[in-house]
Order: C-alpha cells, then sequence, then structure tokens
C-alpha cells in the first residue's frame, strides 16, 4: 500500500516535470511526440527502479540499529534504593537487571533466564527466582536450583561509588559456572 502510494506520487511528479520541461523545451524547438512503445517502455523502467529503490531503502532501514532506552550503558542505582541483606532485590526495568544484596555485597543479576532467554521474576513467596516458560529455578545469588537452565544467572559489573549509590554496567554481562564471592562488590552499611 505505501509501495503503491509512494510510486503514484513520484510518478505524478516526474509527470508534472516532464510536461513542464517539454512545453518550456517546446516552445523554442518543434514539438516531438513519444511513441506509445517508448512511454511503456519508460513507464516500466521508472517503476522498476522505484521500486528497487524502495526495497533497498527498506533492506538497510532493517538492518540499521534501533537503539533505544538505557540498556547497554552504564546505569546509576541511588543509595536509598539498594535493599537490605535478605530483602526483596531491587528490579531495574531500563536495565534489564535485578540488584540483589547478600552477605557478601552486591549482585547485579540479569534477568534473562540462560536456558531460552525468558524473563525470570523474583518469586517473594519462595525467596528464589521463577523462570515461568520451562520452571528453572535459581537461588538469590542467581544460582541455578533446579530446571533446565544450563547454568546459573549472567551478571553485570558493579561499582559502588563513595557516596553509596551503585554504578550497574549493562552493556557487558558475565557468564559463570558457580557463585564465587569474589562476583559480589561489597557495599558498606
Amino acid at each position: 500500500m505505501i509501495r503503491t502510494g509512494t510510486g503514484a506520487i513520484i510518478g505524478a511528479g516526474v509527470g508534472v516535470a516532464v510536461w513542464v520541461f517539454g512545453k518550456l523545451a517546446g516552445s523554442a524547438h518543434a514539438v516531438k511526440t513519444v511513441s506509445r512503445r517508448n512511454f511503456v517502455r519508460n513507464a516500466t523502467l521508472g517503476a522498476i527502479v522505484i521500486i528497487l529503490a524502495q526495497l533497498a531503502g527498506g533492506f538497510l532501514r532493517f538492518f540499521w540499529p534501533n537503539k533505544t532506552g538505557a540498556f547497554g550503558s552504564v546505569l546509576t542505582v541511588t543509595a536509598d534504593n539498594i535493599p537490605a541483606v535478605g530483602e526483596t532485590p531491587f528490579r531495574n526495568t531500563a536495565g534489564k537487571f535485578y540488584l540483589v544484596r547478600n552477605e557478601d555485597g552486591l549482585l547485579a543479576l540479569y534477568w534473562k533466564c540462560t536456558h531460552l532467554g525468558c524473563t525470570v521474576p523474583w518469586n517473594e513467596g519462595e525467596d528464589r527466582f521463577h523462570c515461568p516458560c520451562h520452571g528453572s529455578i535459581f537461588f538469590r545469588n542467581g544460582v541455578k536450583e533446579s530446571g533446565p537452565a544450563p547454568r546459573p544467572m549472567d551478571f553485570f559489573p558493579v561499582t559502588v561509588t563513595p557516596t553509596g549509590d551503585v554504578q550497574v554496567d549493562t552493556g557487558s554481562p558475565t557468564t559463570r559456572n558457580d557463585y564465587d564471592p569474589s562476583q559480589a562488590a561489597p557495599y558498606p552499611g
């Protein structure tokens, strides 16, 4: 529909331009008629060029990055959003991570399941992360308890600022095979 409308508009514009230039050129020279065969040939070639240009534009637009939102950059979580040890993890929707605080410090867990990439929500009643797609269950530190997930949840690097705010680099998720206390960033208080 869009292609047809665009072709009609461009075709009309070309037709008007040819008519205007023909009138201007015709005033100085004798009017030259166009045969039916040449008209059909030129119209067909023009339509093919327009369609190919639209297809090329659509192809290039499809592969152009369409980055929206904050995911992939360094995000700051203010000190008032940092959960206490054992509390419900802080969910950062823009960064697609949970900020979890355990005895070792802070972990920014990527909320994507390591099985097939579903979003893994926090289950308050069981104090675990539960994947709704295929039933993978993860502990508070992101280690797999059960289910088809092949490994623990990925995590993002965390930096604690002197003011108590936390900066999470969502551009580089880290994969792991198990939990190590060095993965958690120490948090004062």
